[in-house]
């Protein structure tokens, strides 16, 4: 399995390819007044409007750090109402893409954070799966795609 291997802190972790829409350089976004913290504010998407989720914010770590290696990452969410939504995923550090053997995966053995899958170990230590469809609490799930006729993937 292919990944794109990023940064929380210390720690990798890794979005398989096969979900990624496209990898976008960080953007000036628009604010989002009283909007969740982790919501790091829209980005304009060839004239759509498109959220964008700041990782370490929604892991309880710090903000990501806005650097030359910061990146958004574009990935099709599933709506609640069945519809496929764009969500930007803004991510530090990105270094890569890594093939990591499936059989080389395994359960992490924590169940802290529901978007964290398994994990795999190397040369520079583990990297963990992210699965962007877990990332959202339902609250904020419902407030970034409400149900109903509007938006959908752009």
């Amino acid at each position: 399995m292919k990944l794109l291997v990023f940064h929380i802190g210390a720690d990798r972790y890794g979005l398989p390819l096969g979900i990624i829409r496209q990898v976008l350089p960080l953007m000036e976004l628009k604010a989002v007044p009283l909007a969740p913290a982790a919501v790091a504010g829209l980005m304009n998407l060839r004239g759509a409007s498109v959220p964008v989720i700041d990782v370490a914010l929604s892991s309880g770590a710090a903000p990501a750090a806005r650097q030359v290696d910061t990146r958004i990452v574009l990935v099709d969410y599933p709506g609640q109402d069945g519809g496929v939504y764009a969500l930007g995923l803004l991510v530090e550090r990105v270094v890569g893409v890594q093939d990591v053997p499936e059989p080389a995966l395994a359960a992490s053995g924590v169940q802290a954070a529901p978007f964290l899958g398994q994990v795999a170990g190397d040369a520079h230590g583990l990297v963990q799966l992210v699965h962007p469809e877990r990332l959202l609490p339902e609250t904020l799930r419902a407030t970034l795609f409400p149900a109903g006729p509007a938006a959908a993937t752009p």
